[in-house]
């Protein structure tokens, strides 16, 4: 095998892949559908993972993804948000605006990280916090990385809740405003989440997780003359944030 690499565990993760894209849940005949690996197979590989708590049965036949992810998925949060602080600092600088970093887990953006603005009217998404990935800003910079029939599975799940009425509720526009998004190579949250409240956001290229990075403050302060230039911004940080994920990998 290429690389010295296992087959068995890159099935494994595979499966793994597969029940985090779907929501956590997916049977037999589904998950060999979407992997194209025997039955036989994935009732083998998914016994194991279920043995060491991994992967849980569930009802109706489907398996689950188990509690012993919670940790790994905990620890590698934290060392992903402790990393990027030094990077967050340098883009709270250059903007003077509250930086945050968030990935996204299952359907839900996960905020790991943040450093504050120096104004002394800020905004908070503080660390540990879920919100949809349709109203937010690093939320949309994630989903317009993704497959459409992916990005509408997700949206499906979430309900597309309206936090103000900002908010983008109808999938067909959000589909057609992740476009825009990936064109321009970041996203804008223009009061979608709070009520007077803009954020800017940009994907981390090439990160060992689908994570992004932006900055937020009041809209009147991130007003056209700030959007000249925090975009640029951003994605320069973004790149550099990237290329220090990639050589702590390769260090490893």
């Amino acid at each position: 095998m290429p690389g010295g690499s296992v087959q068995s565990l890159e099935r494994a993760f595979q499966l793994l892949e597969l029940l985090a894209d779907s929501g956590g849940a997916l049977s037999l005949s589904q998950l060999s559908c979407s992997s194209g690996l025997p039955l036989a197979t994935i009732h083998r590989l998914m016994g194991t993972l279920v043995r060491t708590g991994h992967v849980r049965r569930g009802g109706s036949r489907r398996y689950l993804l188990g509690p012993r992810l919670i940790h790994l998925g905990e620890t590698a949060s934290q060392m992903l948000g402790s990393s990027a602080r030094r990077h967050l600092a340098e883009l709270a600088e250059l903007t003077g605006e509250t930086a945050n970093l968030a990935i996204l887990d299952g359907d839900t953006v996960l905020y790991l990280a943040q450093v504050p603005g120096r104004h002394s009217m800020r905004m908070f998404t503080e660390p540990g916090r879920r919100l949809d990935p349709h109203g937010t800003a690093v939320g949309k910079a994630m989903l317009a990385q993704l497959p459409e029939a992916q990005v509408r599975d997700i949206l499906a799940r979430t309900g597309m809740t309206a936090p103000t009425a900002s908010t983008i509720t109808d999938p067909d526009l959000l589909i057609a405003h992740l476009a825009v998004i990936r064109q321009q190579g970041y996203a804008v949250d223009e009061g979608e989440q709070e009520i007077g409240v803009r954020c800017v956001a940009a994907i981390i290229p090439d990160a060992p997780a689908l994570a992004a990075i932006s900055v937020s403050g009041p809209q009147a302060r991130l007003d056209q003359t700030a959007m000249r230039t925090i975009p640029a911004a951003l994605q320069r940080v973004a790149a550099d944030l990237s290329k220090d994920f990639n050589t702590q990998a390769n260090a490893s």
